[in-house]
């Protein structure tokens, strides 16, 4: 049965308030996360000269603005957390905004790519289509979307005080390609590690 708009909405209220209230600890847990993976699998991806303009969907502290910024790029943050919000506006200098990710209002074909790491899974697989071509229509023609989410059997709920949708390959691709995306690459992480010990899938898509 599908969520109604209220149900919807103690998602994203409840989540944001788990994150609010984890707030500095979170920083503080993720500040060393060595994702250059990610960060390279993303610009390596988008055509053209560099610099680019990108959007860090789901910023949190702001650990990835500062590191394209860093990089030369021209970086635009966006979380649902008010404190993270303020953290990544202050440790990266980068214009952030406060948008939930149920409720995006986005410029059209405004960005060379969208970093997404560890925050799509947040979405409700009901709304994934219509966030993922709220995504798309941000991006310029042919712009890349790289997405990170923790791996699962297609399955949806509530896990220490956040919701989540878990999918599998063959799930994530089938929203992507309808969502209007053509896949670039995919893997899974930490690197190096069996596939029972990498609970991370990342994957590269390029709007089409």
């Amino acid at each position: 049965m599908p969520l109604a708009p209220d149900e919807l909405a103690t998602i994203a209220a409840r989540t944001i308030a788990h994150y609010s209230a984890s707030a500095e600890p979170f920083r503080d847990g993720t500040r060393d996360h060595d994702v250059s993976q990610n960060i390279h699998a993303l610009l390596s991806a988008i055509e053209g000269d560099a610099p680019y303009d990108l959007l860090d969907v789901g910023c949190g502290p702001g650990r990835d603005l500062r590191t394209f910024t860093a990089l030369g790029h021209r970086a635009v943050g966006l979380d649902g957390t008010p404190e993270f919000v303020e953290m990544a506006r202050t440790d990266s200098g980068c214009d952030v905004w406060h948008q939930d990710l149920l409720a995006l209002d986005l410029p059209a074909a405004r960005f060379d790519g969208i970093f997404a790491n560890a925050v799509l899974f947040h979405v409700p697989s009901q709304e994934l289509p219509r966030v993922l071509k709220e995504l798309r229509a941000t991006l310029r023609p042919r712009g890349v979307l790289f997405t990170s989410n923790p791996r699962g059997n297609n399955e949806e709920g509530w896990n220490r005080g956040r919701y989540g949708a878990y999918h599998d390959l063959e799930s994530w691709r089938s929203l992507m390609t309808a969502a209007g995306f053509a896949e670039v690459d995919h893997y899974y992480r930490p690197a190096g590690l069996p596939r029972e010990q990498q609970p991370w899938l990342a994957s590269v898509w390029r709007a089409c």
